[in-house]
């Protein structure tokens, strides 16, 4: 993965952080079953839970990013479709529901821009020769 790829790692990371952070202003966990389960398993106040499940989240991105992504190790590129795989799902899923609900669905916001990184990254994945 070439330079323009790892960048763009790094900004789906950062963009995953203002898309959490956005999910937790508008509080997801109170308007979305499977937020709320998960919010659940941290702890009993789901804010907090929350909270803790998306740092969790953004915190193995970073840890991603490197130590896997940057330095090039062999699994970097592995780890890169990952995220951008589950980016894009996160994203349309967003889009998804705002547009079945017609009306503002936390996340709905920074979807676009998870997207968009997500699909550059996947060209970008695409374009690079893989190493043996």
């Amino acid at each position: 993965m070439g330079s323009r790829g790892r960048t763009a790692f790094g900004i789906l990371i950062a963009v995953q952080a203002a898309h959490s952070v956005e999910e937790y202003v508008f509080r997801l966990f109170d308007v979305f079953g499977p937020a709320r389960f998960v919010s659940g398993l941290f702890s009993n106040d789901l804010e907090t839970g929350f909270a803790i499940a998306n740092t969790a989240i953004v915190m193995f991105g970073v840890w991603c990013y490197a130590a896997r992504v940057r330095p090039g190790h062999r699994s970097g590129r592995a780890f890169a479709w990952f995220w951008v795989i589950l980016e894009l799902g996160n994203g349309v899923g967003h889009l998804t529901i705002a547009a079945s609900r017609g009306a503002y669905f936390p996340g709905v916001a920074t979807a676009p821009a998870l997207m968009a990184v997500a699909l550059y990254l996947a060209a970008r994945l695409t374009a690079a020769p893989s190493r043996s």
